[in-house]
């Protein structure tokens, strides 16, 4: 089962796993018990050592947070994992979005310079204008 994608915002660096479920549960203000259970109910998947200990990272404690922040405000796990998964939707179409408006801006700005060569001079008052051939 690979880690769900619950759209924080997180760089390489955050996705480190380091930290001891003692230490995480510390770091999210959980009890390591807690941990277990999210992880059970599909909410974090940490990494694991070869001797299958957890190890959480930097992005986990930020999952970790969130999802405290939702059960406090009183809502329940299964509804925790579909807040997590319409965000993680959001993040991903407001990306899709974001990449979508960046081609559309380059097609706009590819048709302003296609526009400006295949503009045809148009006479000025007092310039001899040439006879069209047909």
């Amino acid at each position: 089962m690979s880690e769900p994608d619950w759209g924080c915002d997180v760089n390489q660096d955050d996705q480190h796993a380091v930290y001891v479920i003692s230490v995480a549960a510390e770091l999210a203000g959980v009890h390591p018990q807690t941990l277990r259970i999210y992880e059970r109910k599909g909410l974090i998947n940490p990494a694991r050592t070869v001797g299958r200990s957890r190890r959480y990272s930097d992005a986990d404690i930020a999952a970790l947070r969130r999802i405290q922040e939702l059960t406090t405000a009183g809502v329940g796990l299964p509804g925790v994992a579909r807040i997590l998964a319409l965000e993680a939707r959001v993040a991903q179409m407001e990306a899709e979005l974001e990449r979508v408006r960046a081609q559309a801006e380059s097609a706009i700005a590819d048709a302003h310079r296609q526009y400006r060569r295949d503009l045809v001079p148009v006479p000025r008052p007092g310039l001899p204008v040439r006879a069209r051939r047909r």
